[in-house]
């Protein structure tokens, strides 16, 4: 079992228990009103649903809302067709003092037209839970205890880290 060390809150903060963070899922279909010409969906709307259920994931989670910071690593494997049903599974995968990382998949299937359950997208969302003021407010570590867990939690750091150098960049550049 792989145990994340806990991190050493500000002064004055509760220190906070760690969390199993469990995948929550949705179902959709997609219609003629969600897709291009040429019949496939729209990656925007396939994007709104994804960030919808990473929002829900985050703040089962933390037990707080929890607003979009950014989205990184979209991926998409295979297009989502009309009429296809497509399941969008969203979980936290990594948590720092007020911020997670959710990781979000998307798989279709359309048994009519002979197409059986595949990948379609897969992202990662960086979520920061807020108060009732809209500020930053500490979320509870993450508890990582598969294997499965722990790649998906290195992985999401690399992301992180990523966001954070690019963040840093773009901003630097604007003050030039």
């Amino acid at each position: 079992m792989f145990k994340i060390a806990p991190r050493f809150k500000k002064e004055g903060q509760v220190k906070m228990t760690q969390k199993k963070s469990l995948p929550i899922s949705s179902w959709d279909i997609v219609f003629p009103n969600d897709a291009n010409p040429l019949g496939t969906m729209f990656g925007g709307r396939l994007m709104a649903i994804m960030d919808e259920m990473s929002g829900i994931a985050a703040s089962r989670y933390c037990g707080r809302p929890a607003v979009t910071a950014s989205t990184e690593a979209f991926i998409f494997y295979n297009p989502v067709r009309v009429g296809d049903r497509i399941e969008t599974i969203a979980r936290v995968v990594w948590t720092g003092t007020t911020s997670m990382v959710v990781k979000v998949q998307v798989f279709s299937e359309n048994p009519i037209q002979g197409r059986e359950r595949r990948q379609c997208t897969t992202a990662h969302f960086n979520m920061v839970a807020v108060d009732e003021q809209g500020k930053p407010t500490a979320v509870p570590p993450l508890l990582v205890e598969s294997e499965e867990e722990k790649r998906d939690y290195d992985v999401a750091e690399i992301v992180k880290n990523q966001a954070i150098i690019r963040k840093s960049q773009v901003m630097e550049r604007k003050q030039k």
